[in-house]
């Protein structure tokens, strides 16, 4: 090389260096001035937005919930006790954000998309913000498309639509959560995808989940987000809006999401907690004022989108507890008004051996049967009604007197119908078994058999319909309705079938 010539990766260098403005620049740093609980207040960072994402000295994170004049309260995301008065804190510029796409699919995390599950790094397609504008009215469209949730007492009592938010509320240990697990298996064999998020839950209860998930579901086709009863106060505040974020992903890309967001009761305790420590003013049962709005923007988010943005859509089931079935309760009154309508579980009917124990006269919902399969609509034909007039002929019969025949009648369909309505508990029902079902129940097939063998009769209905009538099986999983070949060897079937337990002494 000539001596005269300079290298070509030094006069890069020189240019670099040349251009390198050698000036003061100024660093906001925030102090903390003190810490307990999962919330921090800081002091010294003035230009800090909401919401915004603080990073401590020895590395752990918070988000800017507060902003006062003199300070921000900071919720931390991390463990806190490293976290001293005194550290120093910097702004990031940024909000909070999760990784989302395929690569979530079958992975256990808890809200920051950090993996639980040891199966190594998140294959994310890209990190999204956990707040996120809810779609607009002109970009949503009409909820008709049906989710079957494979349990009998909601696909026919209580239809729920593709894009539809459904509450599930009733009071502790009443099946809650099984019934909302029944209804993501139920999805292992449709195109949905499904999220579990578990908020403030014990260890233990979580885990039961997961099994029964990875059991009897497709796991694959799965995302649980985990923010156990002890994690973080700030992790489980941002854990549904993750989940919801993770959702939206596919159901922006034209694909059909199903959450399920375990439980909001908690998230509302969790959000007192951290507004009481960050010094907000306390409204009804020392919730803050806007205890109402976070989970309304939460449950906004979940819609069905419009042809023109794919059709993709994503339905919510929250869940929220009562004490002692009181639906008037602060946080369950809330969600009743936010939500497309209601699956109350009743205590007293779970007591009494009912499960799933909805309570078909205080249960609704709001788009009914325009979502409905038009087979089993015409299967079930009046039964929400006989059922209805069932329950209160059975509270004045129990005054006794001697009913007549007409009343007699109405008793006796009304016990099978309750009968055919129960339903073990991670065994969801295909399409087909519920149409037969509900053929069997109005047609008076189990009004010769004994109340105690309708169970037999459930348990071994599927076999039977795959055995002796495998083509209207067929014709109703295709979404085909039943011509009346098909439901006439329907019939047949379920004739044959039934008589075998009216016979049983």
């Amino acid at each position: 090389m000539r001596p005269d010539r300079t290298p070509d990766w030094q006069a890069a260098a020189q240019q670099k260096l040349d251009a390198l403005i050698l000036a003061p620049r100024p660093a906001h740093r925030g102090r903390v001035e003190e810490i307990g609980d999962g919330v921090a207040m800081i002091s010294g960072l003035p230009d800090v937005g909401l919401e915004e994402v603080l990073r401590f000295a020895g590395g752990q994170t918070g988000f800017a919930r507060v902003l006062d004049p003199e300070s921000i309260g900071c919720v931390l995301l991390d463990d806190t006790t490293e976290v001293e008065a005194g550290d120093v804190v910097h702004g990031t510029g940024t909000v909070v954000d999760v990784p989302v796409g395929p690569g979530l699919l079958g992975r256990i995390v808890d809200p920051l998309g950090r993996p639980l599950d040891g199966k190594g790094p998140i294959a994310a397609t890209a990190r999204m913000p956990i707040e996120r504008a809810a779609p607009a009215i002109i970009d949503r469209d009409l909820v008709t498309e049906p989710v079957q949730t494979g349990i009998v007492a909601v696909d026919v009592l209580f239809p729920l639509g593709r894009g539809q938010r459904e509450l599930i509320v009733g009071d502790h240990s009443t099946g809650k959560t099984t019934l909302a697990i029944d209804a993501i298996i139920a999805q292992s064999h449709s195109d949905m995808i499904c999220i579990y998020v578990a908020i403030g839950q014990k260890s233990s209860s979580v885990r039961r989940a997961i099994d029964a998930l990875q059991r009897g579901g497709n796991f694959d086709r799965c995302i649980v987000v985990v923010a156990s009863a002890a994690s973080a106060p700030g992790l489980q505040w941002i854990a549904p809006y993750a989940g919801m974020t993770m959702a939206e992903h596919f159901r922006d890309a034209g694909q059909h999401a199903l959450i399920v967001i375990d439980d909001l009761s908690k998230h509302a305790a969790t959000h007192r907690e951290i507004a009481l420590l960050t010094r907000q003013s306390p409204g009804r049962e020392a919730y803050p004022g806007d205890v109402f709005y976070i989970h309304a923007r939460l449950l906004e988010r979940a819609a069905k989108l419009s042809p023109a943005l794919g059709g993709g859509s994503l339905t919510a089931l929250p869940i929220a507890e009562t004490v002692a079935g009181n639906l008037s309760d602060y946080i369950p009154t809330n969600l009743i008004s936010i939500t497309d309508g209601q699956i109350v579980l009743d205590a007293t009917l779970f007591h009494q051996g009912q499960k799933p124990a909805v309570n078909a006269g205080l249960s609704v919902s709001r788009v009914g049967g325009k979502t409905q399969r038009p087979v089993l609509r015409i299967a079930a034909g009046s039964l929400r009604l006989d059922y209805a007039q069932f329950l209160e002929l059975e509270v004045f019969t129990r005054f006794g007197g001697m009913p007549d025949g007409r009343v007699t009648a109405q008793l006796t369909r009304g016990a099978r119908i309750r009968e055919a309505l129960r339903q073990d508990q991670h065994a969801p029902y295909r399409l087909a078994d519920e149409v037969a079902l509900m053929l069997a129940v109005q047609t008076g097939l189990l009004d010769a058999m004994p109340v105690g063998a309708v169970k037999a009769f459930r348990a071994g209905l599927p076999d039977m319909l795959d055995r002796d009538v495998g083509t209207a099986v067929q014709a109703i999983a295709q979404g085909g309705g039943l011509d009346d070949a098909a439901r006439t060897a329907l019939l047949a079937g379920l004739s044959s079938f039934a008589a075998t337990f009216a016979a049983t002494p």
